[in-house]
C-alpha cells in the first residue's frame, strides 16, 4: 500500500512538471529565435558590404587582383591600376611637336556614349593646354574601353593605355580617371593631408584602409584642395555609415565630380608647363 502511494505521488509530480514546462508561451520562444536570427552582432563585414559608400569610380570587386574586361590588373585605391611589370609612375605624357595632344581610341561598344566621353575631355582641355584627339596610328594613346567600373593607371605608361569606362560612369568620373592618367593621385593621400583632414580609421572598411594611406610625392607647392575632383568624399568606403574623412574646416564639401577646381586647373597647367614661353 505504501509502495502504491509512492508510485502515485511520483507520477503526479511528473505530470505536474510536464504541465508547468508546457505552459511557457510559444510566442516568447519564437521571439527568441527571431532576435537571434536578426541580431546585428551575428553580421560580419561581408553582410554589410551592400551599405558601403564607394567612390563613383570604384572598380567592382574585392580582390587585390580584379579581372576587368577580361584583363587581370592589380587594383589599388578603388580605381587605380598597377601594371603587371611595374608600379605606376607619375610620368607625363610626351608632347607631340611641342603640343600636349593625347590620342584616344574608343571601343566600338562605347560609340553611343561618345558625347559623354568628349565632355569629360573638355573639362580638362578648356582651362589647360592639354588637348585630346582621335587616334589615327599613334604608338601611345588612351584606350577607352568598357569595364566593371571606372579605372585608370597613374601617369604615362606607353602603348595602348587602358582607361575603363563603365555604363554607370559620368563625364566627371571620366575626367577624374584622365587626371590619374595625366599623373595625379588622389588628393587625400598627400603627405600634408593630416593638417586639413582627419581619417576616421575605425569607420573605414578594413580591407580598404590602404586607400587612405599617405603617398610621398610632389605637391608642386600648391595648397591642399578639399574641392579637388581628385578628393574622396567624406563617407567613401565607410563600414558603418559614419564619415571616413572629416575636414578640419567646417562646411567643406568633398568628393565632387562635376568640375575641375581652380587648384586642379593650376596644378595641371604647372605640371604640363602650360603658358610657358617656348
Amino acid at each position: 500500500m505504501v509502495v502504491n502511494r509512492g508510485l502515485t505521488m511520483f507520477w503526479f509530480l511528473i505530470f505536474f512538471w510536464i504541465v508547468r514546462v508546457g505552459s511557457v508561451p510559444i510566442k516568447n520562444f519564437k521571439n527568441t529565435i527571431a532576435i537571434d536570427k536578426d541580431s546585428s552582432t551575428s553580421m560580419g563585414i561581408q553582410h554589410r558590404k551592400g551599405h558601403w559608400v564607394e567612390p563613383p569610380e570604384t572598380v567592382q570587386g574585392d580582390l587585390s587582383v580584379t579581372e576587368i574586361s577580361g584583363i587581370e590588373q592589380a587594383v589599388v585605391e578603388g580605381d587605380l591600376l598597377l601594371s603587371d611589370e611595374r608600379l605606376a609612375v607619375d610620368s607625363l605624357w610626351p608632347p607631340i611637336d611641342g603640343i600636349t595632344s593625347i590620342p584616344y581610341k574608343l571601343s566600338d561598344s562605347l560609340t553611343e556614349r561618345k558625347q559623354t566621353i568628349l565632355a569629360g575631355f573638355k573639362m580638362i582641355s578648356d582651362p589647360t593646354c592639354i588637348h585630346f584627339h582621335e587616334y589615327t596610328n599613334e604608338q601611345n594613346y588612351l584606350n577607352i574601353i568598357p569595364g566593371k567600373g571606372c579605372a585608370s593607371y597613374v601617369g604615362f605608361q606607353g602603348g595602348a593605355q587602358n582607361v575603363f569606362f563603365d555604363s554607370s560612369c559620368s563625364s566627371g568620373n571620366l575626367c577624374h580617371e584622365i587626371m590619374h592618367a595625366l599623373g595625379l593621385h588622389h588628393e587625400h593621400t598627400r603627405p600634408d593631408r593630416d593638417s586639413f583632414i582627419t581619417i576616421q580609421w575605425e569607420a573605414v572598411v578594413p580591407e580598404k584602409k590602404s586607400n587612405f594611406m599617405i603617398k610621398q610625392g610632389n605637391t608642386q607647392g600648391l595648397a591642399y584642395d578639399t574641392e579637388s575632383i581628385m578628393h574622396y568624399g567624406n563617407s567613401y568606403f565607410s563600414a558603418n555609415g559614419n564619415p571616413t574623412i572629416i575636414p578640419k574646416d567646417k562646411g567643406v564639401d568633398m568628393g565632387q565630380r562635376t568640375h575641375l577646381s581652380p587648384l586642379d586647373i593650376i596644378r595641371l597647367n604647372k605640371l604640363y608647363h602650360c603658358g610657358e614661353s617656348e
